[in-house]
């Protein structure tokens, strides 16, 4: 039999991972051979990743790094299946490693086929599915580039990165400030004006059924009714649907009987309720459109602006 040191087990487990047992074990079996010990341990995993395949791996790490330029970014999830394990901070520490290797390349794909000290990243999801006895795998995989790139990690459960016009000025601030308003509002495009119009048409048509279905048990209940909004999008607001509003807003203070002089101080403001009323779905969804959230009283698109800067594409990753 041949003779395992400890120094054997130990260069083991610093590549693998595994439990001290586990390597030991490995290389009784492989009698002493490493090259062979890693072999049973990936097999092992194998197997563990076999019976696994079914579970779901919505816990883990989200993690983003950004280059030396600041010109490219890379976000990953790591997942796993516990809290408990994406925790971890060994586990935490092989996301971080992961997503070094991950700024090299540009797809998923290609990241899950590059090398990882001697195996590839998938063969290592396999082999610490096999260690940690949890479903191991990338679960997401977001690579972008601009002349300047931030990020932004909230608790290792979302990465964000934003990339802007230039790299001037306050930058670094910017970029942090729209990378938290990325993880936190959760936007999937950059501008209302990205939108399909087929999609906010139908959009718009099953939003107005909840409400309108809501509004019947509300009623029932005598409850206060909520406004039924025609329109969800500023893609729909075009310049005839403003001076529409205009003119209503108009007539309704006259028959409340506000003088007309002082209209004009009056009317920005209720314009602002109106557009605010039927943009609703751009708060959810577009970025620039959202209400800052270090100060509501202006949007995303007017922060950035107020830095000389301009949001020309985000990312997002986030667990589950």
């Amino acid at each position: 039999m041949a003779k395992i040191t400890a120094a054997d087990v130990k260069k083991l487990r610093d590549a693998t991972g595994a439990g001290m047992m586990d390597c030991k074990n490995a290389l009784v079996e492989a009698e002493g051979n490493y090259d062979d010990a890693v072999a049973i341990l990936r097999k092992k995993g194998q197997k563990v990743a076999d019976k696994r395949a079914d579970r779901d791996s919505s816990e883990g790490a989200a993690v983003s790094i950004v280059n030396e330029a600041k010109t490219e970014g890379v976000a990953i999830v790591l997942g796993c299946e516990t809290d408990f394990v994406g925790k971890n901070d060994d586990f935490v520490a092989l996301a971080k490693e992961l997503a070094e290797l991950a700024m090299n390349y540009n797809d998923q794909e290609s990241f899950l086929n590059a090398d990882f000290n001697g195996m590839t990243v998938a063969e290592k999801m396999i082999e610490q599915t096999g260690v940690i006895g949890e479903k191991v795998q990338i679960n997401d995989f977001k690579k972008l580039s601009a002349p300047f790139v931030g990020t932004y990690i909230h608790g290792n459960k979302i990465a964000a990165l934003v990339g802007l016009a230039n790299g001037d000025g306050n930058a670094e601030i910017v970029a942090k400030d729209v990378a938290m308003q990325v993880a936190s509002m959760g936007a999937t495009t950059l501008s209302y004006k990205d939108f399909d119009p087929a999609f906010i048409a139908s959009e718009t048509e099953a939003r107005i059924a909840v409400i309108e279905k809501d509004n019947i048990e509300r009623g029932r209940l005598g409850n206060h009714l909520i406004n039924v909004p025609t329109y969800i999008s500023r893609a729909q607001l075009t310049d005839e649907v403003i001076e529409a509003a205009k003119t209503r807003l108009q007539e309704e203070l006259k028959a409340e009987g506000k003088p007309e002089q002082i209209w004009d101080r009056i009317l920005p403001g209720k314009l602002e309720r109106f557009i605010s009323d039927n943009t609703t779905l751009d708060q959810e969804q577009c970025l620039l459109d959202q209400n800052f959230i270090k100060d509501e009283k202006q949007s995303v698109a007017e922060y950035v602006a107020s830095q000389n800067n301009e949001v020309v594409s985000f990312a997002r990753v986030t667990l589950g």
